[in-house]
């Protein structure tokens, strides 16, 4: 039996600061089956370049002006289910909890946590979207 995997993840980056959003597409495009696809600085970019990039994982931060990761990953999910969504935040609050279990998100990654961590979350979330 023939398969046809997809093996390249297209990815989407969404921090409102620049030196982060800078900083993952530099990590990023340095993987061969990684095609960064868009940078975005608010929930509502996220939502514009979803419906013209059609991303496999969003690497989304939770808080941002304009429109926050969580608002943001509610609509998206709402329109693209299987678009894989990996909240990225700094957040060390009891409160953060209960919100990402009450969210639209997929998995959570710490922003201290180390790059290759962070690619390889990123690539098992991929593969969920080639399985689907």
């Amino acid at each position: 039996m023939l398969t046809c995997e997809r093996s390249i993840i297209r990815v989407l980056i969404v921090d409102d600061h620049e030196l982060t959003r800078l900083s993952l597409s530099l990590a990023l495009r340095s993987q061969a089956d990684i095609d960064l696809v868009g940078l975005a600085s608010n929930g509502q970019e996220a939502i514009d370049l979803v419906k013209e990039q059609q991303p496999d994982v969003i690497i989304l931060d939770l808080q941002m002006p304009v429109m926050d990761g969580l608002s943001a990953s509610t609509q998206i999910k709402s329109t693209h289910p299987s678009i894989q969504i990996l909240a990225y935040s700094s957040l060390d609050d009891p409160q953060t909890e209960v919100m990402i279990q009450t969210a639209k998100i997929d998995a959570f990654c710490k922003k201290d946590t180390a790059t290759s961590e962070l690619i390889e979350m990123v690539r098992q979330l991929g593969q969920r979207t080639a399985n689907n």
